[in-house]
């Protein structure tokens, strides 16, 4: 009897290892499902902002937003997509607070025509390439307005393209409508440099360490210009830790579902 039990164990232990075998094998065939994904987004190029150069140089794949219609935007767009980056068109739009000069060329507000907002939205595709989605610059009032974005959504459908909501808002209507008109969209989940200093910017790296650990997929919005030499600085010192803990940086294009 003693025998057989022990056979019988032995047999479990043997299944038991061959089934482990197998997942870690499907694990790696299908290049490690269980791996947490994280989207880096980088706003505000175009402008041959502070910072620019670091954040190229970071040893990840990122996604650089790109505004349209500045100095560097052709440059920013084509080094980004040189070295394996996604593009984004980061579409300047109307805050609730704020004076609409801070905006740039080619801004969406929520006085405009219908006529008016599908013709800057197109232009703004037009003038970043190798965009393959958008999100907003600023842009608290117009992802709120239903009028507004649902004209944006519209395009960005009509041209294939994703859309990342920053969530500069509370109040945002992007995903409900995306859902309803099939636009590929995902969600901005931490700013990292949204206080200018180092000191606040480590602080959000921590977040970002706690956040991947509690979810699959982490989207994290940093900026070049003021703070962005300190938030590429921090970015590289947290490349080996979100690694260890499972990490995988990849462009949003492949996080958004």
């Amino acid at each position: 009897m003693h025998n057989l039990l022990h056979q019988v164990w032995k047999l479990a232990l043997s299944v038991s290892l061959m089934v482990a075998l197998l997942n870690v094998n499907t694990a790696n065939a299908e290049g490690e499902p269980a791996s947490k994904r994280i989207a880096i987004v980088i706003d505000d190029m175009g402008n041959d902002m502070t910072g620019t150069k670091e954040m190229m140089e970071l040893p990840i794949p990122f996604t650089a937003a790109v505004m349209p219609f500045l100095p560097t935007t052709k440059r920013d767009a084509e080094w980004a997509h040189r070295l394996g980056h996604d593009v984004l068109i980061h579409m300047p739009m109307e805050p609730v607070r704020g004076k609409k000069s801070w905006l740039g060329p080619g801004a969406i507000t929520t006085d405009l025509p219908d006529e008016e907002i599908r013709k800057r939205v197109l232009a703004a595709i037009e003038d970043v390439p190798f965009a393959i989605g958008m999100n907003n610059h600023m842009g608290s009032k117009v992802t709120a307005d239903p009028r507004v974005m649902r004209i944006v959504l519209e395009v960005c459908k009509e041209k294939n393209l994703i859309y990342l909501d920053s969530k500069t808002s509370h109040k945002s209507v992007v995903k409900k409508l995306a859902e309803e008109i099939g636009v590929r969209t995902g969600e901005n989940n931490i700013f990292m440099d949204d206080i200018y200093s180092r000191d606040h910017i480590v602080k959000q790296a921590l977040k970002v360490q706690k956040y991947m650990d509690q979810h699959e997929a982490t989207v994290v919005i940093g900026h070049v210009g003021p703070p962005g030499k300190h938030t590429a600085a921090v970015l590289k010192q947290s490349i080996p830790t979100l690694q260890k803990m499972g990490g995988q940086f990849v462009t949003i294009s492949k996080l958004v579902p």
